[in-house]
């Protein structure tokens, strides 16, 4: 993908603390990422609860802010930061959620920020199970077989026999 010059900085949210066993990706590929963009000459700010992740060191972004990731703390960064662009990609589900709380309650909009690695449209897209499957279905890919189930008897009437 070629660079962008409309962009200039870019926020990157990070997953915060991990769990042993899961969530190591996530530190992998925003460190990769950071990385990345600033050889391409981006300023970086990051944001990411957890001190005790590379992502955090001091020279992996030329700004870092440790401290916890939601949507009215990654809103005060964004009004003091002024980013052309929010990364949401590399934080896995608490990075997901709080881009998506930020899309929708206008915050983006307001300080135009956009969203990059993915749309507001495609994440919504694929945090729905339906609407993931139907999108699948248009480009003519198979998924796993699933129902979707909001009450116990819903879920009986689902499963073979």
């Amino acid at each position: 993908m070629p660079r962008r010059n409309d962009i200039h900085k870019i926020l990157v949210i990070g997953s915060g603390p991990i769990v042993i066993g899961q969530g190591a990706e996530f530190d992998y590929s925003g460190t990769q990422a950071t990385k990345a963009l600033r050889e391409e000459g981006y300023q970086v700010v990051l944001v990411n609860s957890n001190p005790a992740t590379i992502m955090t060191d001091p020279e992996m972004a030329d700004r870092t802010y440790i401290e916890p990731v939601t949507p009215e703390v990654v809103e005060q960064i964004i009004i003091r930061e002024r980013p052309d662009a929010l990364l949401p990609t590399m934080g896995g589900q608490t990075a997901l959620n709080v881009a998506m709380a930020l899309a929708e309650n206008g915050v983006l909009a307001a300080h135009g920020v956009e969203l990059i690695g993915a749309n507001a449209r495609a994440i919504a897209i694929a945090e729905d199970r339906k609407l993931f499957n139907e999108a699948m279905g248009r480009i003519g890919l198979q998924v796993a077989e699933g129902a979707i189930a909001t009450t116990f008897d819903e879920a009986l009437a689902t499963v073979e026999v």
